[in-house]
């Protein structure tokens, strides 16, 4: 491509940058950062093919006004953190909204297909959770108390393992994304074919109900969080499969970035789910509807947090998006 058609093809989206510079428009960091490495990939575009032309002047100024743009605006200690969750994830998180749901879809599609398989051969319930967890619960059941299986650790032991082993399943399934999302794909078939198979082992035997009502205390939390964790995964094999009007490159690196900020808020509700099942899951003897309060409020916050705040965001007037954004 010659220099001139280069500029040509370019110039209404860096003349759109000057204009946002002009304007002193306040950005999320988030978008800031995009905007920064757009400029950023031109400028070294330019340098590889046009070493002596004249955009590279030009294209080097404006990406210095955007690097102390983007540094002049980060913030560091509390404040940085909870803008970051209060409010630069959430509208980040606005246009992923397709990518969850679509995680949700394989999930919630992999949970029935495990039940099915678990109705059809009850030993296939053996298979996905194993000969020892099988046993103990029988014998749980046999005992009268079919959810002492929480009840056997050191609470505090218990939160830890938990907690650190759930952050390890979402780090696999965003990691996994790299092999153009299937790889994301599959650790949600296992995690949902798992969840199928052990409610329907509940079910068979009679205690659906207790399982359920005990189980979901943690569960609404943990599973819901694997599922955006899967949005992550699937996040960064859409930047790597589906460029659009980005370098192939600056797709992936995009895609990873708003991954890891996808992967990292869901830390503080694993967190809560570790605390759930370590500390109050093990109280099977609480009043039903103290449990199912538990439950609702668990799948409220998800929702709130992860749908309802991002469109509500999005939609505020004096919310301005990035032109890059989409």
């Amino acid at each position: 491509m010659r220099e001139s058609l280069f500029i040509k093809k370019n110039q209404m989206k860096w003349s759109s940058f000057e204009l946002h510079l002009a304007s002193k428009t306040a950005l999320p960091p988030s978008d800031l950062a995009d905007l920064y490495l757009e400029i950023s990939d031109d400028l070294n575009y330019a340098r590889t093919f046009y070493p002596e032309g004249k955009a590279i002047v030009y294209l080097n100024h404006l990406a210095s006004q955007y690097h102390r743009e983007v540094y002049r605006d980060k913030k560091m200690g509390i404040k940085g953190v909870m803008d970051f969750y209060t409010r630069d994830f959430p509208l980040m998180f606005y246009r992923y909204l397709p990518q969850l749901g679509i995680s949700f879809f394989v999930f919630a599609l992999f949970a029935l297909m495990g039940a099915y398989s678990a109705q059809t051969d009850i030993s296939f319930v053996r298979s996905i959770l194993g000969d020892s967890y099988v046993n103990q619960t029988l014998a749980n059941i046999d005992s009268g108390d079919p959810m002492a299986v929480y009840k056997k650790m050191n609470q505090m032991d218990m939160f830890m393992g938990i907690t650190v082993n759930n952050i390890r399943v979402a780090i696999i399934a965003f990691v996994a994304g790299i092999f153009l999302g299937v790889g994301t794909l599959l650790v949600l078939l296992y995690n949902g074919v798992m969840l199928g198979s052990f409610q329907y082992f509940f079910h068979a035997k009679g205690l659906l109900w207790e399982s359920a009502r005990t189980i979901w205390i943690h569960g609404t939390i943990e599973i819901s969080v694997i599922v955006i964790a899967g949005c992550a995964g699937l996040v960064l094999g859409n930047g790597i499969l589906f460029p659009g009007t980005f370098s192939r490159l600056h797709s992936f690196r995009r895609g990873m970035k708003d991954g890891l900020k996808i992967l990292m808020s869901t830390i503080p509700f694993f967190v809560i789910a570790g605390f759930l099942e370590s500390f109050v899951t093990r109280l099977t003897q609480m009043p039903d509807v103290l449990s199912v309060l538990i439950i609702l409020g668990s799948l409220a916050l998800i929702v709130f947090y992860y749908v309802y705040l991002p469109v509500k965001l999005f939609k505020k007037p004096n919310v301005c998006s990035s032109p890059i954004s989409n």
